[in-house]
């Protein structure tokens, strides 16, 4: 895998923030050294924030995104601000973009108080420095003069974005650190409907690279095959991982003495929320006839007729509690931020989003005392199979 190939949810989001006309735009160009975002004097151009993927040295593959106006006006610009609060949920490292000939204003003050609330590391750059003669010294070490024009500065800026995102970065592991050299890792990896034609889902594609990083052997079958290549093998896996969907045959073919465990209970652990999505999952036993659970999906695709998150969650449900239960759903960057009418959220893996939008939303439904669990550990719930499926991490108190 490239570094054009790196999945958005591992890339280091950088955000680009500030008011109408402050030169966002032009600076993401001029670090970018592309021509990303439209530019222009009028204020207000960019209406919906840019995400770019790309490599960005000294710092490797980033995600860059380039945020609209925050001090926008009307119906519209309300709009713009909440998406452009949205974009912070996932930002990594904070550029606030400041015309020096300005100053910091309430607008940006604002910024800078949402940055530390949600203890984001964030950059001050005072463009359009050129414009002015007189420079006022700097006395904070995330502070610096830059201009996009004149392209001083931009340099420094990068190497500042680079030291912030280290100090930011985690060192987990999607299932490297629970494995050896050598060790045989059995996955089973039906084909998914939604996924594209040729492909793996993403967490299947992360999970083999964790795998095989590691010096392990990544061993790839459908589930009709499991039982088969268990028998011929020759030396015993270590470990089955499963997709969640076949968890019940995967338990049914693969001997007690081996340890199984599905993707998204391991893309549970590496998003940081394991032993919260163990403990909401007990709340199934606690629904009543018209309580509402919100089902929520990072990614966005054309739904199947069979789709696991609108179709088979909502039917296992149904028919383990035998109840009445209200579903609604949310995809994408669609997370709401009022959750008080919700029992219960189901969560799926989060491949597609990264750490700390993950925690966002576990936080946000933790804050307001709702339970959240995820597809991968409701599943094995339901099918009775959840304590065997977390035997390989010791430390979580199981029912």
């Amino acid at each position: 895998m490239g570094l054009n190939d790196t999945p958005s949810a591992n890339r280091i989001h950088i955000g680009f923030f500030g008011r109408r006309n402050a030169g966002k735009s032009s600076v993401v160009n001029a670090v970018t050294q592309q021509e990303m975002s439209l530019v222009s004097d009028i204020k207000g151009t960019t209406t919906d924030p840019v995400y770019k993927s790309m490599e960005l040295l000294p710092l490797g593959p980033v995600m860059i995104i380039d945020t609209p106006g925050f001090d926008d006006e009307g119906a519209l610009g309300e709009l713009r601000v909440k998406r452009t609060k949205q974009v912070l949920n996932k930002t990594d490292v904070a550029v606030l973009v400041v015309d020096t000939s300005v100053g910091k204003t309430e607008t940006d003050l604002e910024l800078i108080k949402l940055f530390e609330e949600k203890n984001i590391n964030y950059i001050v750059a005072y463009n359009k420095s050129d414009l002015v003669e007189n420079l006022p010294a700097i006395n904070n070490d995330n502070e610096l003069y830059i201009s996009a024009k004149e392209k001083t500065g931009i340099h420094e800026l990068k190497e500042k974005i680079a030291s912030l995102s280290v100090t930011g970065q985690t060192n987990l592991r999607i299932v490297g650190d629970l494995i050896k050299p050598l060790d045989f890792v059995v996955l089973v990896t039906p084909i998914d409907s939604a996924a594209p034609k040729g492909r793996l889902i993403l967490p299947q594609q992360q999970t083999i690279r964790d795998i095989l990083d590691s010096g392990a052997t990544a061993i790839v079958v459908k589930e009709f095959e499991l039982a088969d290549t268990l028998k011929n093998l020759g030396k015993k896996p270590v470990l089955v991982i499963t997709d969640s969907q076949a968890f019940e045959k995967v338990a049914r073919d693969t001997p007690k003495d081996i340890p199984m465990t599905s993707f998204s209970i391991l893309m549970a652990r590496y998003k940081g929320f394991l032993e919260t999505a163990v403990k909401g999952v007990y709340t199934i036993e606690k629904l009543e006839d018209g309580d509402t659970i919100l089902i929520s999906e990072g990614c966005t695709h054309h739904r199947q007729c069979d789709d696991i998150g609108s179709v088979k969650i909502p039917r296992w449900i149904n028919n383990y509690t035998k109840k009445q239960i209200n579903f609604e759903f949310s995809s994408g960057m669609g997370f709401p931020e009022d959750l008080s009418k919700y029992k219960l959220i189901i969560h799926c893996g989060g491949c597609m989003l990264n750490e700390r939008e993950v925690k966002y939303r576990v936080k946000c439904a933790l804050e307001q005392n709702i339970p959240i669990t995820n597809y991968g550990i409701l599943i094995a719930y339901l099918k009775g199979i959840l304590k065997r499926s977390l035997e390989i991490f010791p430390h979580l108190a199981i029912n």
